[in-house]
């Protein structure tokens, strides 16, 4: 039978209580003084400080290539460097690598389980990363021989605890980054298998993660449906930023080209572009028309303007520094689901939950 507490035992608990009580209110006082000093240099907004510089005229953007062969909900894409290749995948299973000028498909692979969530190109064009509700993040070297059966030759690299919502190579293909349902990011090593850093600071899902472009850089950023994006460094595994403007989930995140800022889109129908060295939010774009989510967004080569794919089925263009929206673009029958941006910046691809992609270019 178990003793009652004692008189002394419950004296010690109250203080506890108490002083969990008190860091409680000490952080929220903290939390409100950063804001203050945040608000304090907040003097400008950008569209202000852009209102001299030129508009940008009247542009059309067609599709010039449709991709088919997915049977069902295309979820993620990446292009090959070399600019004309495409990874795809999709809920069929399937991974598909793409010729992008002629259509054809190159490479396919079915994966063990449905909804491949994610996929990459390595950035020698060797090999592509893929995973989903497998929790696993696999490795498939390519070769020229295209009867060749790439399952034969898989390699497991990553492994969570939940399932995989994206990955991306790093600047070799030896190091993989990851994403999860798990809450948590992970960097691998390619080879062995190994987990090199661990990245914990996600409430919930983390959803999405992008590589800061610099060749040096050791940082990356994710979003997740906790509605934060982290920035991390890839080196010591902590979150050194961190940013809650969003009112609901972050689909997708991507580094301005510069790697000074990052753009975010989510589920509250905004996207929304965070100045690092400003350490906050700098523009918000939305219209009050707009009411379905965004699922994924990158910028133009120049930086100038920010592509967005949303669930009523359309793309987005906007001007990135006057906060405007100066293109909407039709054509999938579902909701767009992922969008890149080519290396060279001629062309843009989106993946669609009507099974396929298309390739847009912009029309002189």
């Amino acid at each position: 039978m178990r003793s009652p507490l004692s008189p002394e035992m419950a004296t010690q608990e109250v203080p506890l209580n108490e002083t969990l009580a008190h860091l409680k209110t000490e952080s929220e006082t903290l939390k409100l003084k950063l804001e203050e000093e945040r608000a304090k240099l907040h003097d400008v907004e950008l569209h202000q400080v852009a209102e001299k510089v030129e508009g940008l005229g009247q542009f059309v953007m067609k599709t010039r290539r449709t991709l088919k062969g997915h049977g069902n909900k295309v979820l993620c894409m990446d292009w090959c460097k070399d600019k004309r290749r495409i990874v795809s995948s999709s809920q069929d299973g399937k991974v598909i690598v793409w010729d992008a000028f002629t259509t054809n498909k190159e490479h396919a692979v079915t994966m063990p389980c449905t909804w491949v969530m994610a996929c990459a190109y390595a950035p020698s064009g060797c090999a592509v990363a893929c995973g989903g509700l497998d929790n696993k993040c696999s490795v498939y070297p390519l070769s020229l021989d295209k009867n060749e059966n790439l399952a034969a030759k898989k390699k497991s690299v990553a492994m969570h605890t939940n399932y995989l919502s994206a990955c991306s190579f790093t600047n070799s293909d030896m190091q993989i980054l990851t994403s999860s349902g798990d809450g948590t990011c992970a960097l691998w090593d390619v080879e062995s298998g190994q987990l090199l850093q661990s990245f914990h600071g996600h409430a919930a899902d983390v959803l999405c993660l992008d590589l800061a472009p610099s060749e040096t850089g050791n940082t990356f950023v994710s979003g997740g449906c906790d509605k934060k994006a982290n920035v991390w460094d890839m080196r010591s595994g902590q979150c050194i930023q961190s940013f809650e403007t969003h009112e609901s989930d972050i689909n997708s995140v991507r580094y301005y080209p510069s790697g000074d800022a990052f753009a975010s889109g989510s589920d509250d129908a905004t996207c929304r572009l965070y100045d690092l060295r400003a350490d906050r939010e700098v523009a918000i774009y939305s219209k009050e028309s707009i009411i379905f989510g965004v699922s994924s967004v990158d910028f133009s080569l120049s930086g100038r303007l920010l592509f967005g794919g949303y669930n009523d089925y359309t793309i987005n263009v906007w001007d990135v520094l006057k906060g405007t929206r100066v293109s909407i673009l039709f054509g999938h029958e579902n909701r767009v689901s992922t969008l890149r941006v080519s290396p060279d910046g001629t062309a843009f691809c989106t993946g669609s939950w009507d099974h396929t992609l298309r390739v847009w270019i912009l029309m002189c």
